[in-house]
């Protein structure tokens, strides 16, 4: 996994959120304190596609990717001729393009429902939510074929082994369930303050020393 590298001012204390008896948080939704001192994080939720002793890869689901549009990204990529994005779907007329974090954003990686399944290019991640970086999905989606729920993200964030957990006990992230509204829900600016509130916390009242019972 590339890493991130490291963030300025990170506590040195050791309170943050105890890992999950797996020891790992695939499939968890982590929440960026306000302590994280990489602005490339700011007040992030990231999907976690994957967590073990080798590192972490994750997708932020809430930073949207400037002014890119997916019906002209599907017109950029030659999926769809120029002007027929209004032949396209609503679910693709309406997909979300999100700044999925700082590795690799020339690559789009595709967050989605388990109902869409490509045979050695799918990466089922839990009962609920499969990952798929292959342009074949962008296709099935512009055509109708593609899964119900599904968000496009260019780049995505990595840590090296052992990073994570540095940075978890060391406050920088917070971690709670992940649902499929925070994932896929349309209210981008709000996935932020929903996730903290999905945990008991108020996120008025945050603070840089916040722990997580």
């Amino acid at each position: 996994m590339a890493p991130t590298g490291k963030r300025t001012g990170e506590s040195t204390r050791s309170t943050g959120p105890a890992l999950p008896s797996s020891g790992y948080l695939d499939g968890r939704l982590l929440i960026a304190m306000p302590v994280m001192g990489d602005s490339r994080f700011e007040r992030s939720v990231i999907y976690l596609c994957a967590h073990s002793a080798e590192g972490a890869m994750g997708i932020i689901v809430n930073h949207p990717a400037g002014s890119i549009d997916f019906p002209e990204l599907l017109e950029q990529l030659g999926i769809i001729k120029k002007g027929e994005h209004i032949k396209l779907p609503e679910n693709a007329e309406s997909m979300k393009v999100l700044a999925g974090g700082p590795v690799d954003t020339g690559r789009g990686f595709v967050l989605h429902s388990s109902d869409f399944y490509i045979e050695h290019a799918t990466l089922r991640i839990d009962d609920g939510v499969c990952l798929t970086a292959t342009v074949d999905i962008l296709r099935a989606i512009a055509n109708g074929s593609g899964p119900k729920h599904a968000i496009l993200a260019l780049g995505y964030a990595g840590w090296a082994p052992g990073q994570l957990e540095t940075e978890i006990q060391s406050n920088g992230w917070l971690h709670c369930d992940a649902d499929a509204d925070l994932i896929f829900g349309d209210d981008v600016d709000e996935k932020y303050s929903r996730a903290l509130r999905k945990i008991g916390i108020d996120p008025g009242m945050l603070s840089n020393e916040a722990g997580h019972a």
